[in-house]
């Protein structure tokens, strides 16, 4: 069992208004030269896309079991294949090396502490081929977004409530139903902490999946990190 478990059935749901990053991840997939890896696949919201749209080879990695028998269930209703390994991305260990590894929807922020997250962008690291990209997406902390959703029950997607822990740097998110998880917020010297000691190289860094400039009024982290050639 995975704490992600409980929100299999309600993720598709859960998911719905984030749609402008699929083209962003498959443009990318379509430009890389080799395999192509998700970490945190889930449901194959974006997996299933990829492997649709450019024929090529997608290893979808998720640690939850009712994620990735939806995402097989989804897989086969598309006609495409997916290979789907249940595994924790802290753990990431491929057959070949992939030419791109991608973790949409803010999936890094499940990790709670700076050793959770080094130790994926390390193993990802190793894992790439030379020149190889890894890009992810993740949202920039807003503190009156925060104040004005800390408590407050919501009924859209489905109902639920948001409750802010500074001291933590963490947010629980916990479904009327019970199911609870949460993420932990990092900041962008964190981030380029986390390409600097897993050598890797920032290519660019987005506000959005448009490629607009990352600044200061910038909302959503979008990252795309080579591995350096040599």
């Amino acid at each position: 069992m995975s704490e992600y478990d409980g929100f299999a059935p309600i993720y598709d749901a859960w998911s719905a208004d984030m749609t402008e990053d699929v083209g962003f991840y498959v443009e990318l997939a379509t430009e890389a030269d080799g395999p192509v890896v998700e970490l945190a696949v889930g449901t194959g919201r974006v997996a299933i896309p990829i492997a649709e749209r450019t024929g090529k080879p997608v290893v979808g990695i998720d640690s939850s079991p009712a994620m990735l028998q939806v995402a097989r269930e989804r897989a086969a209703t598309a006609g495409i294949h997916l290979e789907l390994r249940q595994s924790d991305m802290r753990d990431l260990a491929l057959d070949e090396p992939a030419a791109l590894v991608i973790c949409p929807f803010r999936s890094l922020l499940h990790l709670p502490t700076w050793y959770d997250r080094r130790r994926v962008f390390e193993r990802v690291a190793a894992n790439l081929r030379p020149g190889g990209r890894f890009a992810w997406n993740a949202f920039v902390f807003d503190f009156s977004i925060a104040a004005d959703l800390h408590g407050r029950w919501q009924e859209e997607p489905v109902r639920h409530r948001i409750d802010q822990v500074p001291a933590d740097n963490r947010i629980d998110i916990m479904l009327e139903s019970g199911p609870r998880i949460s993420l932990w917020w990092v900041s962008r010297g964190e981030w380029e902490g986390l390409l600097d000691v897993a050598g890797l190289e920032t290519e660019a860094l987005y506000g959005w999946f448009d490629r607009r400039p990352f600044d200061e009024e910038s909302r959503e982290f979008v990252w795309v990190a080579r591995k350096p050639v040599g």
